[in-house]
Order: C-alpha cells, then sequence, then structure tokens
C-alpha cells in the first residue's frame, strides 16, 4: 500500500491539491447524488421521448375522429350506417339480429 501512496505521490502531485479534491467531490455529487444527477437527466429524457410519442399518437386518432365526424355530419348514409351499427337502430320494416360469439369456460 505504501508503494502505490508513494507512486501517487511522485507522479500525480496534483491529487494532493486540496481544490482538486474539492472540485472532484463535487462533480462526483452533482453526477450522481444530487436531485438533478446524471441518471436523473436520463430517465427524464426517457419520459419526455415516450411524452412526445403519446403526442404524435394522440394527434394521429384526433384527426382520424375529426375526420369521420366530418363524415357522420355530412354523409347521410354513414350516418345511417353509424347509428344501424352502434345504437342498433332500425328502420320500421325491418328486423335486427345481433350475433354474439359464445366464449367457452
Amino acid at each position: 500500500m505504501q508503494k502505490y501512496i508513494h507512486w501517487i505521490n511522485t507522479n500525480v502531485p496534483w491529487v494532493k491539491n486540496r481544490y482538486f479534491i474539492t472540485c472532484f467531490i463535487f462533480l462526483v455529487y452533482v453526477s450522481f447524488f444530487d436531485k438533478n444527477s446524471i441518471i436523473y437527466q436520463s430517465q427524464q429524457k426517457a419520459q419526455l421521448n415516450e411524452l412526445k410519442k403519446s403526442i404524435d399518437f394522440y394527434k394521429e386518432e384526433i384527426e382520424i375522429t375529426r375526420k369521420s365526424l366530418h363524415d357522420l355530419s355530412t354523409n347521410i348514409n354513414t350516418m345511417e350506417g353509424y347509428a344501424r351499427e352502434k345504437y342498433l337502430m332500425k328502420k320500421d320494416d325491418e328486423d335486427v339480429f345481433i350475433v354474439t360469439r359464445e366464449t367457452k369456460k
């Protein structure tokens, strides 16, 4: 152990400098133990990327919904088909049959 300490003292004298030690400890603290550490920043960046992806997804969904709303409000055939499918509406001279699948238990 003495051999290593002597080698450090002779070859790397700036390690014993108190300003170097203070700056080194400060950098280690800021990099790993502070609330805004490198690890925390990388987690925040990953979360930001996920949120940006979800923003893009919801923008596309909003655009699709706007198109279908426009189509429903302007096209009478689309409106009639939507009412038949979603609300099971029918004309007076029609019968509606609902087909469902049975699940095995």
